[in-house]
């Protein structure tokens, strides 16, 4: 219960109570993460259906869809995204870039990479609304719950922290490998047997789209970890939006 807490308390707007605040309370919410996605992305699939059965088109409901775990996390991937594209596009030594991502506003880096992104995850939904809404609410739900596994990834042993003090701190080195492994399994066969409900090719595509969204998360993790020296709030942030806009574009090219 005090995994579920943490994960829910610190990934959603959900009312639950952090009862603890340590590192063995973080290992177990990282590894709830998923669980906390796969919440987020019923929400977004639900309200994305309710506005079909209401008449809208899928490109309203593709927005509404991306829109839903915004709200659910207050924004703070989002702003996560941005203030790591900021840091990223400074090219200035690891403390400096450190500072900039601390700062209240939003750069120019930001500002394009948060666009692009956001565009990105509604012109996939939209292509999987339009297909139909099984699809769409589908790929609303992997994405989510894909997105808060590569959160898991981001708190495995062997990845520093780049400042004593923050979320980043307190979870990162916190989960084992052989944990968060045994996470992705159950995640990547919970993706194949949703794709099964609608054919064998759908369940392989789930896993490709799932082993994508992945690889990008990683690729952009040992990239801030090279230049920041280790994780930050803000680079979980970064890292879940990645994972997220990658899963629905590989959906969405299948």
């Amino acid at each position: 219960m005090d995994g579920l807490r943490f994960a829910f308390g610190t990934l959603t707007v959900f009312p639950a109570r952090i009862t603890r605040w340590d590192r063995d309370a973080a290992r177990a919410g990282m590894l709830c993460a998923p669980l906390a996605g796969l919440v987020v992305g019923l929400f977004a699939a639900g309200l994305g259906g309710a506005f079909l059965a209401l008449g809208s088109g899928p490109l309203l409901a593709a927005v509404v869809s991306t829109a839903v775990p915004a709200v659910l996390t207050r924004g703070l991937h989002l702003d996560g995204l941005a203030d790591t594209a900021d840091g990223l596009g400074s090219a200035k030594p690891a403390e400096d870039a450190l500072r900039i991502m601390k700062q209240s506003d939003v750069g120019p880096f930001g500002v394009i990479v948060l666009l692009l992104v956001l565009f990105a995850q509604v012109a996939a939904l939209f292509e999987l609304y339009g297909e139909s809404w099984a699809h769409g609410a589908a790929g609303a739900v992997l994405a989510a719950t894909v997105a808060r596994l590569a959160l898991t990834h981001a708190s495995r042993h062997g990845v520093p922290a780049a400042r004593p003090e923050g979320l980043g701190a307190i979870v990162a080195a916190t989960v084992p490998v052989r944990s968060a492994t045994l996470s992705t399994a159950v995640v990547l066969v919970l993706c194949a047997a949703s794709g099964l409900l609608f054919s064998p090719y759908d369940a392989i595509h789930n896993v490709l789209a799932a082993g994508a969204a992945l690889g990008a998360a990683a690729a952009l993790l040992r990239r801030c970890v090279r230049r920041f020296g280790g994780v930050t709030g803000d680079v979980f942030g970064a890292v879940e939006e990645t994972a997220t806009a990658t899963a629905l574009v590989a959906l969405a090219l299948g």
